[in-house]
C-alpha cells in the first residue's frame, strides 16, 4: 500500500493492558478497511514512559506515516499533546488535534496562551461533541464535529413501553462520576419498589469511590439488590444493558460518553446530570431526563417518573434509539475518511 494513506495515531491505547478503551482504539481499529495503514503509539502503562514512547514513535518512524492524529486532553497529558505537536511540525506532518474531556474548557480558560498556541499549530481541530466544539472555538475557529463511534448493529433495540425498576449504572469508579450518587438512589427507590435492583459496572479507579459506593449499598441494607459487576468487557456491554429498564448518569463532569450513547442505542430510559456536553448530546424529556449534579432527590423523582404508567418511557426510548443512529460507525468513519483524504495532499510548515 502507497504509504501516503497513512496514519499515526497517538493517543492512549491501554485496553490490552487492562484499561479503558479510548476511541483512538475505536478508529485505528476501523480505518484500515476503508484503505488506511495504521500505526499507533502507546500502550504503556507509565506515564513518563507512555509519552517518551509518543515522541520515539513520532522520530523513528516518521517515513513511514503521511499525517497523525493526536488526542487532547487537558491536566499534564495537555503537555504530550504540545510536545508531541511540536515533534510532528518539525518534519512537516500533517496533525488533526482531537478533543477530550468535560475538563478542557475549564483548562483552557485557565491556560489561555497553551491553548490557543496548540490548537492553532493543528491543519484541523475535531471534537466529539458540539460542547467541546463550541467551547474551544474562541482559542482557534472552527472546530469540525465527528462523534465517537459505535457498532450500532451491536446494540439490539428493546422498546421499553412500560419500565420496570432495573436500574443499571455504566462508568469508572471515580469521585468525578459520582458512583455513590446511583447507590443513594436506588436506596431511595428501594422501599416503595421491592423488585428493584441495580447493577453498577465499570473498573475501580482506586480514589475509594468504589469502597464508598459498597459502604453506601451495606448501610441501605440492600446487598444483593445492588450488584457490583466489576469491568465489564466491550464485547458484554449490549448484554449488560439489555437486561435493564432504566440507566443513570450521575457524573459531576462530562463531554460525550460512550456509555450513555450505548445506553441510548439498546432503548433504555436514560436519566443524567445535566452536565458538560450532555445538553448537547440530549434533549431533556426527548431523549433523556436530566436533573442537577449531585440532587439524588431529583433523579429519584426522575426515576419515579418513569415507573409510573404513561407514554414517556416509550417516547425517551424511540427517540433515544433515534438520536443513536448519528453515532453509527459507517457514518463516523466516513467523516473521518474524508478528513485524513482531504490532507494528503497538505504540506506543512516547520514549527514557529
Amino acid at each position: 500500500m502507497h504509504r501516503d494513506r497513512s496514519v499515526l495515531f497517538i493517543g492512549n491505547f491501554l485496553s490490552a493492558a487492562g484499561g479503558s478503551r479510548g476511541v483512538c482504539e475505536e478508529l485505528a481499529d476501523r480505518l484500515p478497511s476503508l484503505g488506511w495503514r495504521v500505526l499507533t503509539t502507546s500502550n504503556r502503562r507509565p506515564k513518563l514512559f507512555r509519552l517518551a514512547d509518543m515522541i520515539r514513535t513520532v522520530v523513528k518512524y516518521r517515513h513511514d506515516y503521511a499525517m497523525a492524529q493526536v488526542d487532547v486532553f487537558s491536566g499534564p497529558a495537555f503537555f504530550w499533546a504540545e510536545a508531541v505537536a511540536f515533534a510532528l511540525r518539525s518534519f512537516h506532518k500533517p496533525c488533526v488535534l482531537t478533543l477530550h474531556g468535560g475538563n478542557l474548557p475549564a483548562f483552557a480558560a485557565r491556560w489561555p496562551g497553551r491553548t490557543r498556541r496548540l490548537l492553532s499549530s493543528a491543519n484541523v481541530v475535531t471534537a466529539p461533541s458540539a460542547y467541546l466544539a463550541t467551547m474551544l472555538q474562541p482559542w482557534c475557529g472552527p472546530i469540525r464535529v465527528i462523534p465517537n463511534p459505535i457498532e450500532l448493529a451491536s446494540y439490539p433495540w428493546r422498546e421499553r413501553i412500560a419500565a420496570q425498576p432495573k436500574l443499571i449504572w455504566l462508568r469508572a469508579f471515580h469521585e468525578v462520576y459520582n458512583p455513590v450518587m446511583a447507590a443513594k438512589v436506588a436506596a431511595a427507590l428501594a422501599q416503595d419498589y421491592p423488585a428493584l435492583t441495580l447493577a453498577m459496572a465499570g473498573p475501580d479507579k482506586g480514589d475509594g469511590s468504589f469502597q464508598q459506593a459498597r459502604a453506601e449499598t451495606a448501610a441501605a441494607g440492600l446487598n444483593g439488590r445492588i450488584r457490583f459487576l466489576g469491568h465489564v468487557d466491550k464485547r458484554e456491554v449490549p448484554r449488560v444493558l439489555g437486561e435493564a429498564d432504566i440507566f443513570l448518569n450521575t457524573t459531576r463532569m462530562d463531554n460525550t460518553p460512550v456509555s450513555v450513547i450505548e445506553a441510548m442505542a439498546c432503548g433504555l430510559c436514560v436519566v443524567s446530570t445535566n452536565v458538560g456536553g450532555i445538553p448537547y448530546l440530549v434533549r431533556d424529556g426527548q431523549e433523556a431526563l436530566l436533573v442537577p449534579p449531585g440532587d439524588v432527590g431529583s433523579m429519584t423523582g426522575a426515576v419515579r417518573r418513569l415507573l409510573q404508567p404513561g407514554l414517556l418511557c416509550r417516547s425517551l426510548s424511540r427517540n433515544a434509539r433515534t438520536a443513536a443512529c448519528a453515532f453509527d460507525s459507517a457514518r463516523v468513519m466516513a467523516s473521518w475518511n474524508n478528513l485524513f483524504e482531504s490532507l494528503l495532499s497538505v504540506t506543512c510548515p516547520p514549527p514557529r
